[in-house]
């Protein structure tokens, strides 16, 4: 723990430190009060109907973005000195996202009537909800490709700010939807609510105009195309196939067990959303760049034990107050009406727990760019979600969904011990780099 602090305190900017965790602090704040609101003004079932749409509004984004941030960020990062391959790459990854945000959005609008049959069956009509989706996209796109140039230079404090000025603005149209409009304003407001940061982050980027002029038609490199590919396919992965299997596991929830049902296990995924931001952000600030500068497995070894014995024991007694403390936090974060979640409290927190103890891992495919490693990992865990929530539903009912979560990971730790079995258990020579 002491070699950790000493490391943010050395290698990660102090200075903005206070304002990232501003950052999470805010979203976990805005999440619980939308939740909240969510809870009191329309139930369950409109839980499980904005979990749909917030699942499918993922992969949209993450279509029309099709993976491109990191990759931007990383090569801006390389060649913010180099005006030609500055160039070619900011034109590269505009061009690929401005036509892959133009289909997308094509797409919804068009066929807005079939998306709706599959997010919210033929009960619903909210197919104008998708249009409005398809209309706010390329605003969203714009803004992620905003936000990887500001990261790409390094721009952390603005980039911070506007996301916590989007939050805060963005929770403001959520809760005044809700209140006004109760499902229909929830729903307007999963798909508005990411774009509008784009009016905030355009103050920040026209400060930058000279980056503008960098766009050029002529500068669209294919080479940079096949170098943002690793990019895409990790994204196409664990950001569009992960969330189509969770519509698809609260489908299947919504015909075996019905929409209230749903409507739960919805609402303890977004509480496990909320307690898992902590340590995603330790993991992000501390681990991922760690594992960047790690070059022998002896140093790995060290670190990942070092998570086990100081922060893995921290987190897991968390969990355990919050199981016990489950009736106090549905009773604060939700309503009475959600005390049926109690019940799938122990699954989804056991499941957390391997989670993170795999993940903490698996961040070296990323660091080590190890690509194929990641992606056939991501498909291993997707499909064993989907199937065994599957099995686990029609034999528990909804809880089912929540032991598959846990028997996914269980299986996916597995294979990522088994893929770093000699650099964790074997014998390391003393020389060995």
């Amino acid at each position: 723990m002491k070699k950790l602090i000493k490391y943010i305190n050395s290698k990660v900017l102090v200075k903005v430190a206070w304002l990232h965790s501003a950052t999470v602090l805010t979203k976990i704040i805005s999440g619980f009060l939308t939740t909240k609101f969510i809870a009191i003004f329309i139930g369950a079932e409109g839980m499980a109907l904005i979990g749909n749409l917030r699942s499918f509004f993922t992969s949209i984004q993450t279509f029309a973005t099709i993976g491109l941030y990191n990759g931007v960020v990383k090569f801006i990062g390389e060649f913010k000195e180099d005006a030609l391959k500055l160039s070619k790459t900011i034109s590269t990854a505009y061009y690929l996202g401005f036509f892959a945000t133009i289909l997308v959005s094509l797409m919804c609008y068009y066929n807005a009537e079939s998306v709706n049959l599959f997010l919210f069956s033929n009960n619903y009509d909210f197919a104008y909800i998708i249009k409005i989706m398809a209309l706010a996209v390329p605003f969203y796109a714009l803004n992620m490709f905003c936000f990887s140039i500001m990261n790409g230079f390094s721009k952390y404090k603005i980039l911070l700010v506007i996301n916590i000025i989007g939050q805060l603005m963005g929770l403001g149209v959520t809760l005044l939807l809700i209140w006004k409009n109760n499902i229909d304003g929830a729903l307007i407001s999963v798909v508005i609510s990411p774009s509008l940061i784009f009016l905030i982050t355009l103050v920040g980027i026209l400060n930058r105009r000279s980056l503008v002029s960098q766009i050029r038609v002529e500068n669209i490199d294919f080479q940079w195309i096949k170098k943002f590919g690793p990019f895409t396919l990790m994204a196409v992965v664990s950001g569009i196939a992960l969330p189509l299997v969770t519509i698809a596991i609260r489908n299947y929830i919504i015909t075996a067990e019905g929409m209230n049902s749903a409507g739960y296990w919805e609402a303890m995924n977004r509480i496990s959303t909320y307690y898992l931001m902590f340590v995603n952000s330790i993991m992000m600030l501390y681990f991922l760049p760690r594992f960047t500068e790690i070059t022998d497995k002896k140093e790995f070894r060290a670190e990942i034990f070092s998570f086990y014995k100081h922060i893995a024991p921290v987190f897991g007694l968390g969990l355990l107050v919050i199981y016990l403390l489950k009736p106090f936090i549905i009773a604060l974060f939700l309503t009475d009406d959600f005390t049926p979640v109690e019940a799938l409290f122990g699954w989804q927190l056991l499941g957390d727990f391997v989670k993170i103890l795999s993940v903490l891992i698996a961040y070296n495919f990323i660091a080590k760019k190890m690509f194929w490693h990641f992606i056939i990992t991501e498909l291993f865990l997707v499909f064993m979600t989907y199937f065994t929530s599957l099995f686990f539903v029609d034999m528990y009912g909804v809880v089912g969904a929540n032991m598959a979560h846990f028997v996914s990971y269980v299986m996916y730790f597995i294979i990522i011990l088994i893929i770093f079995s000699s650099s964790l258990f074997g014998i390391i020579p003393e020389h060995d780099e």
